[in-house]
């Protein structure tokens, strides 16, 4: 699961701001690096969910927790989701929010259930 990719064209806005910016210095074409890091985090970061073990990817980096390991998930502010482990350490899952629960828990293959939510 990954950011959409429509989130490039605020990228593409940035990129296109700082034309004027990177033209007017001999120093201007560093600021192509913030698109250029803003579109490569929107492209990397993200979370994939296989029959082994969920990966939260990073810009810079992934983290792997086995199925094993995995003690829950816990909703943070925000609806953002942390996955628990068995040793007690927590991973942010980028990109997700406490809405796709029901998603993860229909690809985590029975693995995590969701609770209905309560009745009036």
């Amino acid at each position: 699961m990954r950011m959409s990719r429509t989130a490039l064209l605020p990228v593409f806005v940035l990129f296109v701001c700082a034309l004027p910016l990177a033209t007017a210095a001999s120093w201007g074409p560093v600021v192509f690096l913030i698109p250029l890091a803003a579109a490569a985090w929107v492209l990397r970061v993200g979370v994939d969910i296989d029959e082994a073990a969920i990966t939260a990817r990073s810009l810079v980096g992934s983290r792997r927790v086995p199925w094993t390991d995995l003690a829950g998930i816990r909703v943070g502010d925000r609806g953002a989701l942390w996955l628990v482990t068995t040793g007690g350490t927590e991973v942010r899952l980028p990109v997700l929010r406490a809405r796709d629960l029901p998603r993860i828990a229909a690809l985590s293959g029975g693995r995590i259930d969701v609770p209905a939510p309560p009745r009036p």
